[in-house]
């Protein structure tokens, strides 16, 4: 996910070589969830897809496959450094900022999908309104999105030093996503910005994982990526951030991860969804 609202930069840079460990991570953790959603949805062969912020592959190339060559995937990002290579056939890539940029195809899809995007977003609401707009009338927006706040630890069992650790460098997380224009608070919100969007059976879940070695390979891949900021803001210094990758490498950690809330709603098919 790279769609941002701000110019004060997304904080986990696509152009960092992490980055493709942390969408690996993200794939494995929570496609399941997206695409039983999508499934849900009724979302299959020929119908068109937007993915906005894609970031990494994986969402745009199961969506290619239940649309099937008679349909259509485009995945937006303002960087499209990982997903690039996948343009071809059913899928187009396109550089767009989903809060400044008009919509790929105004009025033209059946499923608009964003994950992990719109919590970095500070024009979020002129967002949600460009995504409704690209909606056919029938058509589905779904929305996945953290919420920190709700469940803020990495480590829900603090049993001991090692896990305090955690917590606290999760924290500084926090507080730097804070100060980058995060709404560490959003995903709850998500039924209610659907409802206000004029978007019709709109419903909602949660998910998270307690423990996972793919929540150990995407901690690693973030604290490094934005250790050097932890680090400048006085929330950690070099000696705690190795001790915890060490922590984290050694596999006796249990760590969680911010709930993923989806919510979907449908465009109403007789009247128009202007937010």
């Amino acid at each position: 996910m790279t769609e941002r609202g701000t110019d004060r930069g997304y904080l986990l840079d696509n152009q960092q070589a992490e980055a493709g460990v942390r969408f690996g991570a993200l794939a494995e953790l929570f496609d399941p969830v997206t695409f039983r959603h999508v499934d849900r949805l009724g979302i299959g062969a020929g119908m068109r897809c937007w993915e906005v912020g894609a970031g990494g592959p994986s969402v745009p190339l199961g969506l290619a496959e239940r649309v099937g060559p008679a349909g259509a995937v485009v995945a937006t990002d303002i960087d499209v450094s990982w997903t690039q290579d996948i343009a071809g056939g059913a899928i187009e890539v396109l550089r767009h900022d989903v809060a400044a940029d008009p919509p790929p195809s105004p009025g033209g899809f059946d499923l608009v999908h964003a994950r992990l995007v719109l919590v970095h977003v500070a024009e979020r609401a002129e967002a949600v309104r460009r995504m409704v707009r690209a909606l056919r009338p029938g058509g589905w927006l779904l929305l996945e999105d953290a919420d920190p706040m709700l469940q803020p630890l990495l480590c829900p069992d603090e049993a001991g030093p090692e896990e305090r650790l955690a917590n606290r460098l999760r924290s500084g997380f926090r507080t730097l996503m804070a100060a980058r224009g995060a709404e560490l608070s959003f995903g709850r919100t998500l039924p209610r910005v659907l409802r206000e969007a004029g978007l019709a059976e709109v419903g909602a879940d949660a998910y998270f994982p307690i423990t996972s070695p793919a929540c150990a390979v995407l901690e690693d891949a973030t604290v490094r990526q934005i250790r050097g900021r932890l680090v400048a803001g006085g929330l950690a210094d070099d000696a705690e951030i190795d001790r915890h990758l060490s922590n984290v490498a050694a596999g006796r950690l249990d760590l969680a991860t911010a709930p993923m809330i989806s919510a979907w709603g449908r465009r109403p098919a007789m009247a128009a969804a202007e937010a």
